[in-house]
């Protein structure tokens, strides 16, 4: 009664009179929730600058301008291995952190669910309630996951390994003909690294997820449907900063533009139409639908609706594709400035294969240093360097070694993870001896490493589908390019690395000349 009492007081109010209280209180409340943020909330006791501990406003500062990892781990670098970074948020950076948030619970202990903040879908989309394996709760996750495995097993990738060979062998004749026009003077000897390698993951993903490549390799462009992908990345950064503030994305996504919103459903109509074609189709091909079919072939086993076949083929030419080549290029990169690094890998792999048809994806399983070569460049340039946010259960939950209450926001940022030299010494150096062991590690100069706390892929129930395919894409790809070229890294991208992050890598140009070996 006294609440409307009082509701009813200010409704008489003249509009002067009411506007001005508003103009008043609006301001009071903001400035006494800035107060309980650093003062009663239950972070509190966290480190952080105190902006970022009293408001959102750093945190959709540094997420909408791409510096938002950088500045996570350079607070690491002064607070610790954790940090505040906005009133509801931790990161941490030490390595047992992960297992923490992302790994099996034990003992019936209540499981990390994912932030709803971090990973729904733009309020209006048609399959916004239709689950990947990403989004999907536990039950369906687990659902989804076995459909799945099958597709995604060893035995499944070596079946599949004449189609990747066929777009790596198109890449190694692409780098070849720019070699010999440059040669005739017919064209620049550069070749952007970041465009091939692009181009190779996307017509291998697009082949395996839809029975037909996007032809990238062989027209020398971006189909628009993955340049409209790379575009929507920084938009995907401004919408995650946007859920900081209640109510501020369904206006967000009202006001998109209608061009803007007309790309998105293009890009949903892209892959659900190539899904329908592939279901069309009546071959036994060994791609993704070909062997998901082949386990349902007598109708008793699990099915996938159609629906779900759409928003899952959507993920992984995402999630399969970018990431791939975000590592190849990185560690492309490292690799050219680091030239030691560079002819110890290149000597492995041409005296392991003194001919090419002899390179293969379980072959190249044995070369250690090739091995040691890509987890280095995953900790270096780590395709997906932010955290991944988690909700502390009901009742708090200890996250390596401290304790967190319930309903706080934490995660892992990998970038943080991967510089903290708590967990690699020499975090900021290229060396990809520290994941070999003995004398070949360096004489144990890495041998206090916490190699546990290198996780591109996460762990647990939810780790990466695709974690196997990814290795052996990156090792045949990049295994055969050094095989038969000699790559130097061009002076305008020497200081390719330094980049703004817009949900992935906002990377340039890598500008290379590949030399043809005889």
């Amino acid at each position: 009664m006294a609440i409307s009492n009082v509701i009813d007081g200010l409704v008489s109010l003249p509009t002067g009179q009411l506007v001005a209280l508003m103009l008043f209180l609006g301001p009071a409340l903001y400035l006494l929730k800035i107060v309980y943020n650093l003062t009663l909330h239950p972070l509190r006791s966290f480190p952080g600058p105190i902006l970022a501990r009293g408001t959102f406003w750093p945190m959709i500062k540094h997420t909408t301008d791409g510096t938002a990892q950088h500045w996570i781990t350079a607070l690491h670098q002064k607070y610790g291995n954790v940090v505040r970074i906005s009133p509801g948020e931790l990161s941490f950076a030490g390595g047992g952190a992960f297992k923490d948030i992302y790994g099996y619970r034990k003992g019936g202990q209540p499981a990390f669910v994912k932030s709803p903040k971090f990973y729904s879908v733009p309020a209006g989309d048609e399959f916004a309630h239709v689950p990947d394996i990403i989004r999907a709760t536990p039950e369906d996750h687990s659902r989804i996951r076995r459909i799945f495995s099958n597709a995604f097993s060893d035995r499944a990738l070596k079946q599949q390994e004449p189609l990747f060979l066929t777009y790596v062998d198109l890449l190694v004749q692409r780098l070849r003909n720019v070699a010999a026009a440059a040669k005739a003077g017919k064209a620049d000897a550069r070749v952007n690294m970041v465009t091939m390698y692009n181009f190779t993951t996307f017509d291998i993903m697009g082949d395996l997820t839809f029975g037909e490549p996007l032809n990238l390799l062989r027209d020398n462009e971006y189909h628009p449907w993955v340049a409209n992908m790379f575009a929507s990345f920084r938009f995907g950064a401004y919408l995650m900063a946007m859920r900081y503030v209640p109510y501020v994305e369904p206006l967000l996504v009202r006001c998109m533009p209608a061009s803007i919103d007309e790309k998105r459903r293009q890009h949903g109509r892209f892959s659900s139409e190539r899904v329908d074609r592939r279901l069309a189709k009546t071959d036994a091909r060994p791609d993704i639908w070909g062997l998901v079919l082949a386990e349902n072939k007598d109708g008793t086993g699990p099915t996938l609706p159609l629906k779900e076949m759409y928003t899952n083929a959507n993920l992984f030419m995402i999630a399969g594709t970018e990431t791939t080549a975000t590592l190849l290029s990185g560690l492309t990169y490292h690799l050219l400035r680091n030239p030691p690094a560079l002819a110890r890998l290149v000597a492995e792999i041409r005296t392991a294969f003194p001919v090419e048809a002899d390179i293969s994806i379980e072959r190249l399983q044995h070369l250690k240093y090739l091995h040691a070569c890509i987890e280095e460049g995953l900790r270096m340039f780590p395709p997906v360097s932010n955290g991944l946010p988690r909700i502390v259960p009901v009742g708090g939950a200890a996250v390596d070694g401290v304790w967190v209450p319930g309903g706080a926001a934490v995660m892992v940022t990998h970038l943080a993870a991967y510089r903290n030299e708590g967990n690699f010494r020499n975090a900021g150096v290229f060396a990809p001896e520290r994941w070999l062991s003995g004398e070949e590690g360096g004489g144990g100069a890495y041998a206090h490493d916490m190699r546990a706390a290198l996780q591109p892929f996460s762990l647990g129930p939810r780790v990466c589908l695709g974690k196997n395919m990814a290795y052996h894409e990156i090792r045949i790809i990049l295994s055969k390019v050094l095989w038969n070229f000699d790559l130097e890294l061009c002076p305008e991208s020497e200081n390719w690395a330094d980049q703004k992050i817009f949900i992935m890598w906002d990377k340039g140009p890598l500008w290379c000349r590949a030399i043809p070996v005889r």
